[in-house]
């Protein structure tokens, strides 16, 4: 594996041919653009949509790309979360701050995730679709790690915006209405709503519901507009706008197919391989274990660690 140093990331190129991933590894991400950058609109928003599509109580949630722990606390109702993220570093703060009594930090990628099939009942996937170049192989990942009837929340970042509408109409923009995936920057991905809706269908989900988020996303509006007001009038609107999709950011909630609920395996079940795809795997060495290929993978500082090491 190398990385090509992009800022406050790096591209990593996966080993075994897989796509090529981003990693905050050791990032400034969370002091960079979130934390003191002027972005508390955007964070309300979003909690906005993610709190009205959660399932009200659950069992086990799974927090793809969690980074730092940004969005943990919405997650009050579910008796466990689990939060992934390709960066160990990230998963080491959110730790610092949240502990371990309901928590369980997982560094690894979403391509070859290394969580048991039917481990949740619920996913959250927010500011990830972007980074992925290959979005059918990810849906399929969390169409078998989450149960039957569970919920998926997923965003996107939306290539049918306003934004870019007025842009083409100028000529001097991509095509809003083409539905295939346009990469306006190394590994940074738009989608069009109904290309994201018929990849989800494909790998098993019902689409229940759809949100328009961070549609007041301009300089002059936060820097004039208490972020309260202007957040409550995103929050009254994501609904009603939804088929327009207007904001750069749709958030969809989606119920995974079966006949029947089901139930999260236990904990300790939880575990997949990711090599071979064993489930489940057992403890070893302060560690987990595949006992079919033999892979093993370290926990180091509290986060299971299914990534190359140093």
């Amino acid at each position: 594996m190398f990385h090509v140093e992009q800022g406050a990331y790096s591209v990593a190129d996966q080993h075994r041919n897989g796509p090529r991933i981003i990693d905050y590894e050791d990032s400034t991400y969370r002091t960079d653009f979130w934390q003191g950058q002027g972005r508390e609109y955007e964070d309300a928003v979003e909690r906005i949509a993610i709190g009205k599509m959660l399932p009200s109580r659950g069992r086990r949630v799974v927090d793809i790309g969690a980074g730092f722990g940004r969005l943990a606390g919405l997650y009050g109702a579910f008796d466990e979360v689990v939060l992934v993220d390709y960066s160990r570093s990230q998963l080491e703060f959110a730790r610092q701050q949240l502990g371990d009594e309901r928590f369980v930090y997982v560094a690894a990628d979403l391509y070859r995730l290394p969580l048991a099939s039917g481990a949740a009942d619920a996913a959250v996937m927010v500011r990830v679709m972007h980074h992925l170049l290959d979005v059918p192989a990810a849906v399929a990942q969390l169409a078998r790690m989450i149960t039957a009837q569970g919920t998926l929340v997923l965003e996107f970042a939306n290539k049918r915006h306003l934004k870019n509408i007025f842009r083409y109409l100028l000529h001097r923009g991509l095509n809003p209405f083409d539905r295939e995936p346009a990469e306006f920057a190394d590994l940074h991905l738009d989608f069009h709503p109904a290309w994201v809706r018929q990849r989800l269908t494909e790998a098993g989900f019902h689409v229940e519901q759809q949100r328009a988020v961070s549609m007041f996303r301009l300089g002059i509006l936060k820097r004039t507009v208490p972020v309260a007001w202007l957040a409550g009038l995103d929050g009254q609107l994501q609904r009603p706008l939804a088929p327009l999709t207007p904001g750069p950011s749709v958030f969809l909630k989606s119920r995974r197919q079966g006949a029947a609920a089901g139930v999260p395996v236990d904990r300790s079940a939880l575990f997949c391989c990711p090599d071979c795809g064993h489930e489940p795997l057992v403890p070893a060495n302060e560690g987990v274990r595949c006992p079919a290929c033999g892979s093993s993978w370290p926990i180091v500082n509290g986060v299971y660690t299914f990534k190359p090491q140093d």
